[in-house]
């Protein structure tokens, strides 16, 4: 819900900073609530709108392995019913002013998010829904049971798809005993045993002021946005001082390769290792040096090579996912399924030939244009700079992370790459084939 003006005035504010002008993209405000809550807020007056959210260390790894499923039906939940509104009236109130309520949810974290406008009165009134809903969930057990249904034929469907196959098994192969080998709905057994004390007992572990981030962005100011943020969090609990944390993960330790067999017309591979954390130092030359490899699009070298050359894959692509703990690196295909060993090889050749010899000095250079020329897309709206507010406060990166983007990547070198890439070893990884020919007799992944 961006409109023209406040976009031209985004991008503007990117190309000053690009042509070396001392200001900043975003002036990112910081600060803590009374209870120790993380507030990142960017005034914004462009749009009479404000997106505020509130998250928490509480995302799908911190989920017990017999309670999967357990985090995300928790986050679920908080948005259908909070004391004193059942969920037809949190959806009324919220129709009544126009506000939209969301749920954040992923690996490391969790919240509650809202779009709402910035006049008082519907201010006011959207705030009070996401106030209660954060520090006053209710978990009705009629509700939970409706959910748990819905789930469990949701999981029973994805469990079908070669897609979901494929990408259950690889990461239980990948992380192994990690938490990040769960999968974030659950599983069907699991989580027809979630009671409502499960999510109650998550709840108070993991939704604790102390480790809370509020973001904001719109059109309030300071004064204004510091009182929305202590009305946010004044309700929770305050927590423990040390935050919850993650093991670590573990290299593989050989490669390992599943085939599965499935009747779809096309093999459906991914292949990886695990790749970076949110604040690894080589970041930069990883995600630049991705660009090159296989996240780039048509002009990267996996899709080039697999798709446009030999027409091997109808999909071939790369990326890293960081996160808390190390998060995946990731090379995904479809092809026919009497190609799937022909494009698997090609792969695996156009990896290793890159890790040897990294990109080439044209190829960083066409990909920093790309990435340095898109950036301004990146921050268009209010929406997506909420976003990275958010990335910014979870993960404690420098609040001049967005100002530094431009120049981290243009001080990318070719053996900035080389050396990052080096922690993939080319035999030493995780490959599955969902749909090989061969896979009739394979084991199941599940």
């Amino acid at each position: 819900m961006c409109n023209k003006s406040s976009a031209a005035f985004l991008i503007a504010a990117v190309f000053s900073v690009a042509a070396g002008w001392a200001h900043a993209i975003l002036p990112i405000q910081h600060w803590q609530t009374k209870n120790g809550a993380r507030v990142y807020f960017v005034e914004n007056r462009s749009l009479p709108m404000l997106d505020v959210s509130v998250s928490f260390p509480a995302g799908a790894a911190f989920d017990n392995r017999d309670q999967a499923g357990t985090a995300s039906m928790t986050n679920r939940m908080m948005r259908l019913g909070a004391e004193g509104m059942d969920e037809q009236a949190i959806a009324s109130r919220l129709a009544d002013v126009g506000a939209e309520l969301g749920g954040q949810f992923d690996a490391d974290h969790a919240g509650l998010a809202l779009r709402t406008l910035s006049s008082s009165a519907e201010r006011s009134a959207a705030l009070e829904i996401l106030a209660r809903s954060l520090q006053r969930p209710v978990f009705p057990e009629e509700v939970l049971a409706r959910e748990k249904e819905r789930l469990v034929a949701a999981i029973k469907e994805a469990d079908t798809k070669p897609d979901t196959i494929a990408a259950v098994a690889f990461y239980r192969l990948l992380y192994r005993e990690h938490p990040y080998s769960q999968r974030s709905s659950g599983e069907v057994s699991t989580v027809e045993r979630l009671t409502r004390q499960d999510l109650v007992e998550f709840y108070r572990r993991h939704y604790v002021a102390r480790h809370a981030v509020v973001t904001m962005i719109g059109g309030v100011s300071r004064d204004e946005a510091a009182a929305i943020a202590e009305q946010l969090t004044a309700g929770l609990a305050e927590g423990d001082k040390r935050a919850p944390e993650l093991p670590a993960v573990t290299a593989l330790p050989a490669p390992e390769t599943r085939l599965i067999a499935h009747p779809a017309t096309q093999s459906h591979i991914f292949v990886g290792a695990p790749g970076m954390r949110r604040d690894d130092p080589d970041y930069f030359a990883l995600f630049v040096g991705n660009q090159v490899l296989g996240g780039g699009g048509f002009v990267s070298r996996i899709n080039l090579e697999v798709r446009q050359k030999r027409g091997l894959a109808y999909s071939a692509y790369s990326y890293f996912s960081p996160l808390q703990a190390v998060g995946p690196f990731v090379i995904g295909m479809q092809t026919q399924r009497d190609q799937a060993q022909e494009a698997l090889e090609l792969v695996r050749a156009t990896l290793r030939e890159f890790l040897t010899n990294g990109p080439t000095e044209n190829e960083l250079s066409s990909v920093k244009k790309n990435i340095i020329g898109g950036f301004p897309l990146r921050i268009d709206s209010n929406r997506k700079i909420h976003g990275y507010l958010n990335l910014i406060g979870s993960y404690r990166l420098p609040l001049t992370y967005l100002d530094d983007f431009v120049g981290n990547v243009e001080r990318v070198t070719v053996a900035d790459i080389r050396r990052a890439f080096a922690r993939i070893d080319p035999e030493r990884l995780v490959t599955v084939i969902v749909g090989a020919d061969d896979a009739a007799t394979a084991p199941a992944a599940r």
